[in-house]
Parts: C-alpha cells; sequence; structure tokens
C-alpha cells in the first residue's frame, strides 16, 4: 500500500470548490482531510490569500509518480494556469511525503523540499498526522517541531476555518 501526504490550495475563483475537486478526484484513495484553513499567500507575490487542506491517500497501485500524474490532471481540471511562481492559482497539488521514499529527480523531490518552511503545509498535516515526522536533510523532524521553528507571522498566517473541513469529502 503506498500513502502519500498532500498538500493542497487555492486562490482563484471558486477555491473551496477546486479544494473540493481533489478529494472527489481521489475517490476511495483519501483517508483522511484536514480543516480547511486560510493562508496568507508565500513567496512574495501579491495575491489574495488561500485556502489549503492536507490530505491522506492510499493506494496498492499507486507510486510517487501516479500521486504526482494525478495532482497534475486535477490541476488541469481545474483550468490551473503557470504564469508566475508562487503566483495565484486556481489549484495547486503538491505531493509532501510517499511513504519513505526520496527522490531527488527535480520532476519529482521528495520529501516536498520546503514543506518544512510552510505552516500552510504543517498545520493542516497536523490535523490528519498528529504524530508527523518529515526528513529534513539527514533527519526526521516531528511536523510539531518543524512548525514551532517557523516566525510567529509565519504561523499567524494560517487560520483554520472550522466547519468547513468536514465539507471537502
Amino acid at each position: 500500500m503506498t500513502r502519500a501526504v498532500l498538500s493542497i490550495g487555492s486562490n482563484i475563483g471558486d477555491s473551496l470548490g477546486h479544494l473540493r475537486s481533489v478529494t472527489t478526484g481521489l475517490g476511495s484513495r483519501l483517508v483522511a482531510s484536514s480543516a480547511v484553513y486560510r493562508s496568507a499567500p508565500w513567496g512574495g507575490v501579491e495575491q489574495q490569500d488561500f485556502l489549503n487542506a492536507a490530505l491522506v491517500a492510499e493506494d496498492d497501485a499507486y507510486g510517487p509518480w501516479d500521486w504526482l500524474r494525478l495532482g497534475q490532471q486535477l490541476e488541469e481540471a481545474a483550468d490551473r494556469v503557470r504564469v508566475q511562481r508562487w503566483g495565484p492559482r486556481s489549484l495547486d497539488v503538491d505531493v509532501i511525503v510517499c511513504d519513505d521514499v526520496i527522490s531527488e529527480d527535480p520532476r519529482l523531490l521528495l520529501p516536498h523540499p520546503r514543506a518544512h518552511e510552510r505552516a500552510f503545509v504543517l498545520l493542516p498535516w497536523l490535523d490528519v498526522e498528529p504524530d508527523a515526522t518529515l526528513r529534513v536533510g539527514d533527519e526526521d523532524v516531528p511536523v510539531t517541531e518543524l512548525l514551532a521553528r517557523l516566525s510567529a507571522d509565519e504561523r499567524g498566517g494560517v487560520v483554520r476555518l472550522d466547519g468547513i473541513g468536514d465539507r471537502l469529502w
């Protein structure tokens, strides 16, 4: 059984609908969904806030590349256009981890190389896996510790929208 943690986000159009499209697209592979969070944009590009969530998915027939391809198909179905790095987007689906796979392929870096810097990934992930760890360099670090390392501004820019997560699936 391969297991993946996905981070999803949207800040164009029907953002909640775009997030829901991922849970629909995962179907029976979806194991858990976090609450939805409102997150300040990351990366220095002026734009509106994002809606973000974390998902856990499992499938015996899927490997890391399959999760990546599925995420890209779901982005395409949501009319994702890649114009500006870290710019606005209808849907972003990132594979954060897939089992214990380490990949240095530039098309699929695993674990996600910047996940440990992003509260909008870490906070929702803790909703679905309170004991989660993430490989950073050569060590597995508890996600709670990674979150504590972030600035108060980074953490404060991510706000849980109670009552919405249960409506993603």
